[in-house]
């Protein structure tokens, strides 16, 4: 295998059948342009992340159909090719960075031999653009450390990081959709060009982040990037201002019960400790306090006692 992720191909007959699905006239094969790409493989990535041999199957399926496009833009100017056909080739006596047998996912693109596209075309067939980039979604991301599924919940391994002399990886699994591919200048699979580009991470992304941030690791960040961890930010600040308002309540509520339990007592003195205390330990001394006061009633010393009947004997008077 070579190191190009992108290789001009010969129109074959079949290849126009399968293009023809994606087209809405019939065209001839000197229309088109085809090219080979390796999207992605089941290896240890720049991100420390890696799929699995089941999801390459899945993606395969998935990626038939979609478009070509430059560094990830939604723009429809952008759109340069289409994949028309995608399977996952095993490569012979090579071995992924966790020991497993090495699998690439590779697709067949096509785009229309014009002279738009023939700056493209001259820079696909020079090897200057071959690296690439896919767009896609997965259900699942177990940590290669403790198995946990980081995309729903979190564990406290840090990718790239080893634990007992092993390396801590994500395996990404159970796709469910592949958007497109890009053409980029830096992938993040070494082999195949993946830079990872998940919707409907907002959650994941925030907590790769605050990971990395963890680790004392460089972290650079895109623009959305950055506005999904500032929008985290403010979410995190206005959360924190209603936890400290209710904790500040609690502590009010926590001094009363202790006024009315121990009347003689400083309550300057135990205001102090309620103000160290955490949430959790307020919620055990309230409830707590509530349970001994209800047991043995304790009231103040000058507490009325209006239900206390005093026998003086009066029904026997005459």
């Amino acid at each position: 295998m070579t190191d190009t992720c992108i290789q001009k191909s010969t129109v074959t007959e079949d290849d126009m059948k399968k293009i023809s699905a994606f087209t809405r006239r019939e065209m001839s094969a000197d229309e088109v342009y085809t090219f080979n790409v390796d999207l992605c493989n089941n290896d240890v990535d720049r991100d420390f992340e890696k799929f699995s041999v089941k999801t390459l199957n899945q993606l395969a399926k998935l990626f038939v159909g979609k478009t070509g496009i430059f560094d990830h833009s939604m723009k429809a100017n952008d759109q340069k090719a289409r994949v028309y056909d995608a399977y996952v080739e095993k490569v012979p006596n090579r071995k992924t960075a966790d020991g497993e047998d090495f699998y690439t996912l590779k697709a067949k693109a096509y785009m229309l031999n014009n002279e738009e596209n023939k700056s493209l075309i001259n820079e696909i067939d020079a090897g200057i653009k071959k690296e690439v980039s896919v767009s896609c979604s997965v259900n699942k991301s177990f940590c290669s450390i403790c198995n946990a599924d980081n995309r729903h919940g979190r564990c406290e391994h840090i990718k790239g990081r080893t634990y007992g002399g092993e390396l801590c990886f994500n395996t990404l699994s159970d796709a469910t959709d592949a958007y497109e591919f890009s053409f980029v200048a830096v992938p993040a699979q070494r082999e195949a060009g993946i830079t990872k580009s998940f919707f409907d991470l907002k959650e994941r992304k925030m907590q790769d982040i605050i990971k990395t941030i963890a680790s004392g690791d460089k972290l650079t960040l895109t623009k959305s990037e950055a506005d999904k961890l500032y929008s985290y930010i403010e979410d995190l600040e206005d959360k924190a201002a209603l936890g400290e308002e209710y904790k500040q309540k609690l502590s009010k509520e926590v001094v009363d019960l202790f006024k009315f339990a121990f009347p003689d007592m400083d309550v300057k003195l135990f205001s102090s400790v309620t103000a160290v205390m955490t949430t959790k330990e307020l919620l055990g001394f309230r409830d707590g306090m509530k349970k001994n006061n209800a047991k043995s009633k304790i009231k103040p010393q000058l507490a009325a006692e209006a239900n206390k009947r005093i026998n003086d004997f009066s029904q026997f008077r005459i």
